[in-house]
């Protein structure tokens, strides 16, 4: 299970945003992605952040 592709330009904001620290656009994509969201989507971000927290960990490193 994937999330939408409608959202993927949404979560690579959203990404940027926490990178860069920009609380108001932040802001603004989250309630973006409030809005377009479906259950299903959220369980597939939920099943893809530990492999993405992994990927980030061995490039740390």
């Amino acid at each position: 299970m994937s999330a939408s592709p409608e959202l993927e330009p949404v979560l690579r904001g959203i990404a940027e945003a926490v990178h860069d620290r920009d609380d108001h656009v932040l802001r603004r994509l989250l309630a973006r992605l409030a809005e377009q969201a479906t259950i299903d989507d959220l369980y597939a971000l939920r099943d893809a952040l530990p492999r993405l927290r992994r990927s980030t960990a061995d490039t740390a490193h």
